[in-house]
C-alpha cells in the first residue's frame, strides 16, 4: 500500500475526466494520514481551488470552529472530497466524473483506515452511504459501513445560511462523532435510523445539498 503523498503527487495530475480542463489545481485532500475522524464532502470551491485545500472559505471556517467545540485540531482529523476538482459553477459532479474520481477516494479510505467517517453534504451522504438520503432525518445518526461507522451531518455552507437553529444541530453531530472516535474500534455500535420530521424553518433538501 502506497503513502498518501504518493497518491496525491498522481492525482495532481490527472486526466481522467473533464474536470481537469477548467482547475487551477488538484485538491486532493488534508491532514493526518493516521486520522481516526475522516470528513468527507463534495467538491473544491472556488477558494479550495485556488488554495489547494478542502474547506479554506466560509464553510471552512465554520468548519474549524466545529472542530475548536469538540476539542481537536484541524490537523488532527483528514478531510477530503468526493471530487478533486472543482465542477464549473459549483455544479454537482456528473456521474462519470464521480466514477473517475472514485478510485482517489476510495485509497486514501484505505490508506487512512479512520474510525469514523464524517460525511458534509446530503451529496456526500448518498455517495457514501450508496443510496439516496434526505440528511435533515439522518444527520447525527451512526450507520455500519466496511467495519467503520458514518455520521453524515449537515454541509457547512448550508448552515451558514440556516442560522443558529441549523448551527445547534451540526453541534450535535460534533459531539456525536467525537464520542463515536473515542470508542474502542471494535466496540462501535451502529445505532438504528430513527425517522426525524425536519425542524421548522430548516433550509431545504436543494439547499442543502448545495457546497
Amino acid at each position: 500500500m502506497r503513502e498518501l503523498f504518493e497518491a496525491a503527487s498522481e492525482a495532481a495530475t490527472c486526466t481522467k475526466c473533464r474536470l481537469a480542463e477548467g482547475r487551477t489545481q488538484v485538491v486532493y485532500g488534508v491532514g493526518d494520514p493516521e486520522a481516526d475522524l475522516m470528513f468527507i464532502g463534495e467538491g473544491p470551491g472556488f477558494h479550495e481551488d485556488r488554495q489547494g485545500e478542502p474547506f479554506v472559505g466560509a464553510a471552512g471556517q465554520l468548519l474549524n470552529k466545529m472542530f475548536d467545540h469538540i476539542g481537536i485540531e484541524r490537523s488532527d482529523v483528514y478531510i477530503a472530497n468526493v471530487v478533486k476538482c472543482r465542477p464549473p459553477n459549483n455544479r454537482d459532479p456528473l456521474p462519470e466524473e464521480i466514477e473517475a474520481c472514485k478510485p482517489w477516494l476510495e485509497e486514501q479510505i484505505e490508506v487512512i483506515d479512520p474510525k469514523v467517517i464524517a460525511t458534509l453534504g446530503r451529496f456526500a451522504g448518498a455517495f457514501i452511504l450508496d443510496r439516496p438520503i434526505s440528511i435533515t432525518r439522518i444527520r447525527g445518526q451512526r450507520f455500519p459501513v466496511d467495519g467503520r461507522i458514518v455520521i453524515p451531518t449537515l454541509h457547512p455552507a448550508a448552515v451558514l445560511r440556516g442560522g443558529e437553529t441549523q448551527q445547534a444541530l451540526l453541534r450535535e453531530d460534533f459531539e456525536a462523532m467525537k464520542a463515536a472516535v473515542n470508542e474502542p474500534r471494535g466496540g462501535l455500535a451502529a445505532r438504528p435510523p430513527e425517522q426525524q420530521s425536519e425542524p421548522d424553518g430548516s433550509p431545504t433538501e436543494e439547499q442543502l445539498g448545495l457546497f
